[in-house]
């Protein structure tokens, strides 16, 4: 479980890491966050969307020179709750990298079906979990490997401190 907490502008990993968060905004649609990485060799910013009604979690990270990887959104599957002042996730196991224009490749199915049968993942949120994810294989895929494009014809228009490397 990783927490969300507006008031205090924190975020709490599922290690139990509290870190300092520099943004949080609502949106119709979702709660957005933007925090420094510190001490990562590789990674040293990242901003993520938290999106309930399709259930993912889209980040863009931001490497160190040299550390810089071949995708663009980083798309967690996770049940979201929203509250007042309080966000919390529960990751499903399953990751989508996306390279714009070009593919998007579904990650750890493995990781999910043993947590299913370890009775880690109830089956029926493992169901939930797949059906997200490949809701949005499908929906990345229509719409020329364009994640933004796709999340646009749910209403959901994705907004970034940082301009796109591209």
């Amino acid at each position: 479980m990783e927490i969300f907490d507006l008031a205090e502008r924190t975020n709490t990993d599922p290690k139990g890491r509290v870190r300092r968060v520099e943004e949080y905004r609502l949106a119709p649609f979702g709660l957005f966050m933007a925090r420094p990485v510190v001490g990562h060799p590789t990674l040293a910013y990242f901003e993520s969307w938290l999106l309930p009604e399709p259930g993912l979690r889209v980040t863009r990270q931001w490497w160190h020179p040299g550390a810089e990887r071949d995708y663009d959104f980083y798309v967690d599957v996770v049940d979201i709750v929203a509250g007042q002042d309080r966000w919390r996730t529960v990751d499903h196991y399953l990751d989508l990298l996306v390279r714009t224009g070009r593919d998007v490749e579904l990650l750890d199915v493995d990781e999910l079906l043993a947590a299913v049968a370890a009775g880690l993942l109830p089956v029926a949120e493992g169901r939930d979990a797949l059906e997200a994810a490949y809701r949005a294989v499908s929906g990345i895929a229509a719409h020329d490997y364009r994640l933004e494009r796709w999340l646009a014809t749910l209403g959901i228009r994705l907004t970034w401190r940082r301009a796109p490397s591209q």
